[in-house]
């Protein structure tokens, strides 16, 4: 039962939300500030989902396989390469890794 009113809760808080954002004045979004950051907050958000994703695992700091993949990505992207490819080195790097056991 606790699993079906924690997805009404978040059906409610989304709704919330949702409601809250239109309810906000349109001379408020025509600001400046407010532009450059709902440009912002997307890439953001992205980016510390993907840090926590990587880099933690139950609370602890942790370099494994897949902190070597996102390094290769990096790198692949500076170089200017296309999105596939900096996903297949991220995918082969990792992979590399885990079966030359360099990694936990």
């Amino acid at each position: 039962m606790s699993v079906w009113i924690a997805i009404g809760l978040t059906a409610l808080g989304c709704y919330a939300a949702k409601l809250l954002g239109l309810s906000v004045p349109e001379g408020m979004l025509e600001r400046p500030l407010v532009k450059r950051l709902v440009t912002l907050l997307p890439v953001a958000l992205l980016a510390a989902l993907t840090a926590q994703q990587t880099f933690s695992e139950g609370g602890a700091l942790l370099l494994d396989a897949k902190a070597a993949g996102l390094a290769a990505a990096a790198v692949v992207l500076l170089l200017r390469a296309p999105f596939l490819v900096v996903i297949a080195a991220a995918v082969l790097v990792t992979a590399a890794v885990r079966a030359l056991g360099w990694a936990p």
